[in-house]
Order: structure tokens, then C-alpha cells, then sequence
């Protein structure tokens, strides 16, 4: 399961974030501090596709994906140096997979903090950064002896190749999700080892600013015409990045609806289809998430993997046996199957395709795999 890690000033909206789509939980307070433990949510993902292969097969069991969010600590300048709750949070922010800030770009004369959402991007920026720099200068004196003692493990070279260019990056104050930033041609996942061959050796040292990054710019309900507007100088910033505008307190209020009371104040507010589809996806194609299916009388499932995984990978996701035994997939498009209406059907039709090791799996692929231990 994939963890996004909710980073911003106090009183920026994060527990509000949390709260909007996990469903509550988290205490969302006008002060500093309210969140001192993260709290740890986790919300079922929404995907019509399952739902209607679940109707189609009259599943007795329908088990979508699911997301944990964390919602850490307000940052504050010095947490760094200890300052508010210093390394707790920073200890809070390596255990995600990838980095949501959250940015305020709403006023109110009851809740204190700057509104401004670049000057709260530069502060948890330089926050991050000034961490990492902390944590290669300890380590590089360590890695540049292992590998003159070592000449020739390639990996120690490598690791610390790895750090002296990440110390240049950061001692000048650059993320390094800024230094080697997540192109478009690596579908939104791993980036190219070709382009940037440092980021696969400092993997094991979970470096706060070597994972991917998005945004929630939180703007206020009267905002919400000019959400994109204040968006634009965010987009500017982070260049590549996704920034999500979001009215977090209205979204916050839907989520504790549910049905067709939900869909209805959804639609009064103009949110359109609410706050956690809207962040899955934007959280999916940043980690360059996919997601095929599994479908049955007993169980429809989705399952997800990542962009340019082969079909025995994706079989390991549902059991280490069948990607070590895996003989074949037989693959259709979850669309090809509804109109066909059954798995019976699209076999008799001679419409499954039967897909080898080297098939590279899509999204919405529906799958059987057949495999032998």
C-alpha cells in the first residue's frame, strides 16, 4: 500500500486534508501543533470499473485498492534544527512514499499563519532540504572510505558517487526532487536510470527530498473561481509537478455525507466529484500507479502495480507463487468484457488473449493467471 505524507505550516489544512479523505479522524484546530502524532488513515478507492464487473459476475465480495495517508505535524522553520517537533516530524515525512504539500492560500482573521502558499512552499522547501544536507554530510565521510577500501564493489563507487552529487545539490540549497526531477517519459514512476543514475543508490538512504512531490493548494470557498489562477504561480514553482487546488474545509464537510446526501452538496458547492477521487488520481499518476482486475462469483478485486510491470510481476500482487510459477495471463480490456457480459462469454468468442512473461501489463486489464509450483 502506497503512503503520502501530508507536509505543510501549521494550520495549512492538513488534518482538514486527512479528514476529507479518510473520512475524519484527525483533530483540525486554529493553533500550532494540534497533530503532535501522525495520524494514519486509510480510504478505499473509488473505481466504477470494479463495480461493474462486480454487478456483471454477482461477486459476494468487492475489495478495491486502498491509500494510507499520513497526516504529520505542522513543519516550522528551524524543525530542521529541532525547532517545533523537529525530528519527530522529519522521522514522520521518511516513512511516505511520496510528499503532498499542503499550502495555504486561504485568509482568516481566526486562524494565524501567512497566506501566502510560495512563502509556505519555500519554508517546508528549505526545511527538507537543510535535513538531507544534515543527513549526507554524516554519511559521506563513512561511503568515500568504504569505497577506497573496497575498490572493487561497484555498488559502494556508485553510493558514493550517489552522495557527493547529492551534497552539491543540496549544500546549494536545491531539492533534490528539483536536481532530478520526475520526467514525463518515466510515466510518472521511477525515473530514468540513463537521465539520473544517482537516484537508485541513495534509495536505501530515504532522503526527504529524493521521493516525488505534489501539491494541495487549500483555497477558500469564496476562491474556488479562482482556483486555477492561484494555482499558476505554484505550477511555475514546481515545475512537472501536479498542484491540486481544493476548498479543504468544504471537502472536509462532504466526506462526513454519505450517497446520494454527499453527491447532492457535491454538486450544490460546484466540487464536482469530490476531493479523494480527485487526489487518487493525481497521487496515482505521480507514483505511476495502474490498476488491472480480477473478476469472479466469488470476488472482484482491483489490484494495483506500477507503469511497465511485466504480467508476472503483477502476479506477485496477488501471490508470490504465481509469479514464481507463472506460465500465462489471459488478458481483456475490462470495457471488451462488459459488453460481452461474462468471462464464460469472452472465452467462447475467442476474445481472451493469452499474454506471456514479457506482456506489459495495462491499466484496466481484467486477468486470470495461470501458473504451476
Amino acid at each position: 500500500m502506497e503512503r503520502f505524507g501530508f507536509v505543510g505550516l501549521p494550520n495549512a489544512g492538513k488534518s482538514s486534508l486527512f479528514n476529507s479523505l479518510a473520512g475524519g479522524g484527525a483533530l483540525a484546530a486554529p493553533y500550532a501543533f494540534a497533530t503532535t502524532d501522525p495520524n494514519v488513515g486509510v480510504a478505499r478507492v473509488p473505481d466504477p470499473r470494479l463495480d461493474a464487473l462486480a454487478e456483471m459476475s454477482a461477486s459476494r465480495k468487492v475489495v478495491p485498492t486502498t491509500t494510507e495517508f499520513i497526516d504529520i505535524g505542522g513543519l516550522v522553520e528551524g524543525a530542521s534544527k529541532g525547532e517545533g517537533l523537529g525530528n519527530r516530524f522529519l522521522a514522520g515525512i521518511r516513512e511516505a512514499d511520496a510528499i503532498v504539500f499542503v499550502l495555504r492560500a486561504f485568509s482568516d482573521a481566526d486562524v494565524p499563519g501567512p497566506a501566502d502558499p510560495l512563502e509556505h512552499l519555500r519554508i517546508v522547501e528549505t526545511e527538507l532540504t537543510l535535513a538531507d544536507l544534515e543527513s549526507v554530510e554524516s554519511r559521506i565521510g563513512r561511503r568515500r572510505k568504504a569505497a577506497r577500501s573496497q575498490p572493487s564493489d561497484t555498488a559502494l563507487a556508485d553510493e558514493a558517487a550517489a552522495l557527493e552529487a547529492a551534497l552539491e545539490h543540496l549544500a546549494a540549497g536545491t531539492p533534490l526532487y528539483r536536481a532530478w526531477p520526475l520526467g514525463a517519459g518515466c510515466d510518472g514512476a521511477e525515473p530514468s536510470s540513463q537521465q539520473y543514475p544517482h537516484r537508485a543508490a541513495l534509495r536505501s538512504h530515504f532522503l526527504l527530498t529524493d521521493k516525488p512531490v505534489m501539491a494541495v493548494l487549500n483555497v477558500g470557498d469564496g476562491q474556488l473561481d479562482a482556483a486555477a489562477e492561484l494555482a499558476a504561480p505554484i505550477e511555475a514553482e514546481l515545475p512537472g509537478a501536479t498542484v491540486l487546488p481544493l476548498c479543504v474545509q468544504l471537502e472536509a464537510e462532504a466526506a462526513q455525507l454519505t450517497g446520494a446526501e454527499r453527491a447532492e452538496l457535491l454538486e450544490g458547492l460546484g466540487l464536482g466529484e469530490g476531493a479523494l477521487e480527485r487526489f487518487v488520481a493525481a497521487a496515482h499518476g505521480l507514483l505511476g500507479l495502474r490498476t488491472f482486475l480480477t473478476t469472479g462469483e466469488k470476488e472482484s478485486r482491483a489490484w494495483t502495480f506500477r507503469a511497465g510491470w511485466r504480467a508476472p510481476q503483477c502476479a506477485g500482487r496477488i501471490h508470490t507463487d504465481f509469479e514464481r510459477g507463472f506460465i500465462r495471463a489471459e488478458v481483456i480490456d475490462w470495457a471488451e468484457l462488459l459488453d460481452l457480459g461474462s468471462w464464460s462469454a469472452a472465452r467462447d468468442a475467442g476474445r481472451l488473449r493469452v499474454e506471456g512473461k514479457d506482456y506489459p501489463m495495462r491499466d484496466g486489464d481484467v486477468v486470470e493467471f495461470r501458473f504451476n509450483v
